[in-house]
């Protein structure tokens, strides 16, 4: 199954308590069971030239008012991450069988992934998460991810928990429990929470830089982390950070941390993609690896606005 739809679905059964999970496994039988019996609405979500976001506001439609908003959420989405088309049906009947199962008290422990998609996991869980937050929360959040990150990063011994995969998941997650429980907005414990339960273990730290890219998407902008030999004052930042945007094509937020060893110069990570920019040819080798690489044309500035497509 999708591991987005895995992700986006667990966020969905966790926020669902007591008389609702019953409900909403009720609910997705139902749809279940008119994908089976009407051939027209089949006929039309599994249409390969419908676009995935389509796909997803034509069931949201269709659903309004007639089943519980959590069922209808659920299953737009799951029309949506279906890929191909064809396998809408197949992702609606897999919903509504871990819905049954949910609403029994069985939750089952997410299966191994390989490291892609265990991220694609993690993303859809946080898509969820974020489509109730305001921008000022999701910059909240942003903040409290970053620091945590870097908290993992800079403790071995912590880090070393929480990679190890032969640490039952759920004592990972009472590591977790015990260093963010009422220090963080819930939201952050909840995306860290799942970042131990469906990334891979040995991933961690990259999950957790990579969920504040994500945060950062989900309002409009992008992550700059920025590693300097000192301190970057004011007007240092805001030059870099207007040289970065215009390099990469959409606003650019800073993440600064200071790293003596360095000795000269900074490294900049944006996403996936890390560059030694030590000089002024150094920024423009980031222009040459962005243009050629296409990343003009993969619409980061366009997606993930409070988990929504």
């Amino acid at each position: 199954m999708n591991p987005k739809l895995q992700g986006y679905a667990a966020c969905v059964f966790e926020e669902a308590v007591d008389g609702a999970r019953a409900r909403l496994a009720d609910d997705l039988a139902a749809i279940d069971r008119e994908f089976v019996h009407n051939a027209e609405l089949r006929t039309a979500l599994t249409d390969t030239s419908t676009p995935p976001a389509a796909r997803r506001a034509v069931l949201a439609d269709l659903l309004e008012e007639k089943v519980s908003p959590e069922a209808r959420r659920l299953a737009a989405f799951a029309a949506f991450a279906a890929t191909p088309a064809t396998e809408v049906p197949a992702a609606i009947t897999w919903v509504a069988h871990r819905a049954r199962r949910a609403a029994e008290g069985v939750f089952e422990d997410e299966p191994a992934l390989g490291h892609m998609a265990a991220r694609e996991r993690v993303g859809g869980f946080a898509a969820c998460v974020f489509e109730e937050l305001a921008v000022d929360r999701l910059e909240l959040i942003e903040e409290e991810l970053f620091r945590f990150a870097m908290t993992v990063e800079s403790s071995p011994a912590l880090r070393g928990a929480l990679a190890d995969r032969d640490l039952p998941v759920p004592v990972r997650r009472g590591v977790v429990d015990d260093l963010l429980s009422g220090k963080v907005d819930p939201a952050t414990l909840r995306l860290v929470d799942f970042a131990v339960a469906g990334g891979r273990p040995r991933d961690i730290l990259g999950t957790l830089f990579w969920l504040v890219d994500q945060t950062a998407e989900a309002r409009g902008w992008r992550v700059a982390l920025v590693v300097a030999a000192q301190d970057v004052d004011d007007d240092g930042r805001r030059q870099l950070a207007e040289s970065l945007s215009r390099l990469a094509g959409w606003p650019v937020e800073l993440q600064v941390k200071i790293d003596p060893d360095l000795l000269a110069g900074v490294r900049v990570r944006i996403g996936d993609l890390q560059v030694e920019a030590s000089a002024r040819g150094r920024l423009e080798q980031l222009r040459e690896h962005i243009v050629s690489g296409g990343w003009e044309n993969r619409g980061f500035g366009d997606q993930g606005r409070g988990g929504t497509d």
